[in-house]
């Protein structure tokens, strides 16, 4: 039995020192960011004052340089439109598409299912290639309804799976006994389903807000100056002038990264605790 103890508790700080070893490879890279964003010298790398912990070393100066800087409000305001609207956009096509793949009467649904998320499988630069040839024919190439189409495509796929996955908890004899009562489908759907698989579809909004918010090889293709988003003018501030500014900002996404895991588990524990979860 001690033996069989020993063994098991051996195996266990294997794991843990395993996760820990694979967690410090995914994250590391990108918490190596936040200190640097601090640096007082306008330099990529960490300087002899701050490896010695020298006060002077760190400076807002970055943070303080992007904030009253035109070019990044402008960007931020892009980022923020275009995600939100298209987050919205694709919560909604997202949703109707679920809807109809969760009801077996629906023929294809292999197929159709398959055409609907292709575009989280097909490279984003064909996808964007695409979309820049389409839309220039309709005049929408470099505006920001252009932009808001293209990262609605791109972010409907998320919902889908989410709420799909949240559907298929989903006991249907609930929408069967308010139908017998007389419920319309919209009906059932606001009363019924809705309330039920709204974690799902929260999480899937906020996956297609990320997607738009984080996307970059689009706005390369459909934007112009007017519809800078984040990404692209961090894009071109490596190209044009390396500054520690696109630290301060890469700070602020990770914060925001971090924030988003927060709620979307937040909504999963709540998913789980509900009537879909038992």
């Amino acid at each position: 039995m001690t033996g069989h103890n020993l063994a098991e508790r051996l195996g266990r700080g294997l794991h843990l020192a395993f996760c820990i070893v694979v967690f410090s490879f995914l994250i590391a890279p990108m918490l190596v960011v936040v200190p640097l964003s601090f640096n007082a010298e306008p330099y990529f790398t960490f300087s002899q004052g701050m490896l010695a912990l020298d006060a002077d070393a760190y400076s807002l100066r970055w943070y303080r340089s992007v904030i009253v800087n035109e070019e990044w409000r402008l960007a931020l305001t892009n980022s923020l439109f275009i995600g939100l609207v298209a987050a919205a956009l694709a919560t909604v096509l997202g949703v109707l598409a679920a809807l109809g793949l969760a009801s077996p009467a629906m023929p294809g649904r292999a197929f159709v299912t398959g055409l609907l998320i292709s575009p989280m499988i097909t490279p984003i630069i064909i996808s964007a290639a695409g979309m820049f040839f389409f839309y220039s024919k309709l005049g929408l190439s470099q505006t920001h309804l252009g932009l808001i189409l293209a990262h609605a495509a791109l972010g409907t796929p998320f919902v889908v799976i989410t709420v799909t996955a949240t559907l298929s908890g989903f006991d249907q004899n609930l929408a069967r006994a308010a139908a017998s009562l007389g419920a319309g489908p919209f009906a059932v759907f606001r009363r019924v389903q809705l309330p039920l698989i709204a974690p799902g579809v929260i999480a899937g909004g906020l996956f297609a807000f990320a997607a738009s918010f984080d996307e970059v090889v689009t706005v390369l293709f459909l934007g112009g100056l007017e519809q800078r988003t984040i990404p692209r003018q961090m894009w071109a501030g490596i190209r044009e002038q390396i500054s520690p500014e696109i630290l301060a900002v890469a700070t602020f996404l990770v914060a925001f990264v971090l924030v988003l895991l927060g709620v979307v588990e937040c909504l999963r524990k709540r998913g789980g605790q509900g009537p879909v979860g038992r």
